[in-house]
């Protein structure tokens, strides 16, 4: 009885899942799919003010991706010229770095130990040093940086140059800013443009 039970529901499935792909599932599972992991402009721009407002940001510069990253949200953009890539992190309530460690004397081994505690598997940072101290604009206000260098395991980049920040939000909230492109084309010029045309 149980086998004739488990061959009727086989049979219903499969009629259901025909049915479906004849009334243009199939279609609809494929735009679906494709939103989901090929979103429009218009939807990573949406996911993109949840954690900042980038809309004045300039054209030379691409919104690539909006969206969860390591339990962190987190928006990736692109200068379209000279492929230098920024990343601004939220934390929401888990601190990972803050404007403290970033003004530090041994700011080298706090951004070290944060690095450790958000590790990659596929791409693990080291050799990380820290090369000189600033200020830049973002989210409207005046926020620390460090530059460094640094190399990239199992990455055919190698050695990288960059900037990490941190900044708060109108709500007091911190939000981790990194630039970073391969270390003799690194540029701070880009950096600071991107930066402060992000309000909070």
């Amino acid at each position: 009885m149980g086998c004739l039970k488990n061959v009727t529901r086989a049979i219903f499935f499969t009629v259901a899942i025909v049915g479906f792909m004849a009334l243009g599932g199939k279609s609809w599972l494929s735009y679906h799919f494709n939103n989901f992991f090929n979103p429009s402009q218009d939807v990573i721009f949406e996911r993109a003010q949840k954690i900042g407002d980038f809309s004045k940001i300039n054209k030379e510069f691409e919104i690539e991706k909006a969206a969860g990253i390591l339990g962190y949200n987190a928006v990736l953009a692109e200068h379209k010229a000279s492929g230098q890539k920024m990343i601004v992190v939220d934390s929401g309530k888990k601190t990972i770095l803050t404007q403290d460690d970033i003004k530090s004397s041994d700011a080298e081994e706090r951004i070290k130990s944060a690095i450790n505690k958000i590790k990659y598997q596929s791409a693990a940072v080291e050799e990380f040093h820290v090369t000189e101290k600033g200020t830049m604009k973002s989210y409207g206000k005046e926020v620390p940086y460090v530059k460094f260098n640094a190399k990239i395991k199992k990455f055919p980049i190698g050695e990288i140059s960059g900037v990490i920040s941190v900044a708060k939000d109108e709500k007091g909230n911190d939000k981790i800013l990194i630039s970073v492109n391969e270390k003799n084309r690194y540029s701070q010029l880009i950096t600071n443009e991107f930066f402060k045309s992000i309000k909070g």
